[in-house]
């Protein structure tokens, strides 16, 4: 479950050209003031060092989308036995034309020389092992300045953090339970304690996520590992079952739009294969068990 392929050259061209004829639906991923955004787009044409791609909304239906050249930006789409990702930067921006020029224009990117193949069920959800309690980090992302690293190692443009539990996972996202309750410092140990630039007033905040909303996690997958930290998208806010919190379904950004991120993603992976493994483990010695009262 936690592997990655790469494709390099002609199989990477290859596969571009075959999404072009297909009109598959790609995402890009691309920050902006300092916080992460997604944008629906298509790939048209491919010329050499040169990709072609366009968004998939009319202009007037999405907030337009602010990147500039040498910019780099992330794609991503599913094809087949898996979903597809590469790194690349903007080398151009050029008016749309014809029928769809009501589409915000054309992006031209470097075309990339590899891209990564991640395989399907590696974004299937898994859920947390019963022996881990995994904690998790949450903090809204702030625009107040620009970002100085977008490599995902830093939470430095933060201001009320929240603690929360991990529940389940996947290579694109994510559930965690938050309770109503929250004491960040009282809570957090080790790797996942906040500094002071990290968070704000975090002894008195009130429970404010919204569907759409950015926002920046850490966890440490297994004990003694190095903490992961992402930036994230919230596909929907619900009442946990008990009532006492809130569970948040989140959506990963960002991981194709550099190698570092090429890297978590990686990482992230194997945590979900690990995860996967041990669930496993545990089913098969249950199995083994004794019923009661049988034997």
């Amino acid at each position: 479950m936690n592997e990655m392929v790469t494709l390099r050259e002609e199989q990477a061209e290859k596969i571009l050209q075959t999404v072009i004829n297909e009109k598959t639906p790609a995402i890009m991923s691309y920050s902006s003031r300092g916080k992460w955004h997604v944008a629906k787009v298509l790939l048209i044409n491919i010329d050499g060092d040169q990709l072609y791609i366009q968004s998939t909304h009319s202009a007037q239906k999405q907030h337009p989308i602010n990147i500039q050249i040498d910019q780099p930006v992330g794609i991503s789409f599913k094809h087949e036995y898996g979903k597809f990702v590469f790194d690349t930067i903007v080398m151009g921006l050029e008016p749309s034309t014809g029928t769809n020029s009501n589409r915000g224009g054309i992006i031209v990117l470097k075309t990339p020389e590899k891209i990564e193949v991640v395989q399907r069920r590696s974004y299937f959800r898994v859920e947390v092992p019963e022996t881990l309690k995994v904690k998790v980090l949450l903090w809204h992302r702030s625009a107040k300045r620009e970002a100085k690293d977008q490599t995902h190692t830093r939470a430095e443009q933060t201001n009320n953090c929240f603690q929360g539990r991990l529940i389940d996972i996947s290579a694109g996202g994510a559930q965690i339970e938050v309770p109503y309750q929250n004491d960040v410092n009282s809570t957090a140990s080790g790797d996942d304690k906040p500094d002071n630039e990290q968070c704000e007033n975090s002894n008195d905040n009130k429970i404010n996520f919204k569907k759409g909303q950015f926002i920046g996690l850490r966890f440490t997958p297994m004990p003694y590992e190095t903490p992961l930290t992402l930036s994230a998208q919230i596909r929907n806010v619900l009442p946990t079952a008990d009532g006492q919190g809130v569970s948040i379904g989140l959506q990963i950004v960002g991981l194709e739009a550099s190698p570092e991120g090429h890297k978590v993603l990686t990482r992230l992976i194997y945590v979900v294969g690990r995860y996967y493994q041990i669930n496993q483990s545990g089913a098969k010695q249950l199995d083994k068990q004794p019923i009661s009262g049988l034997v």
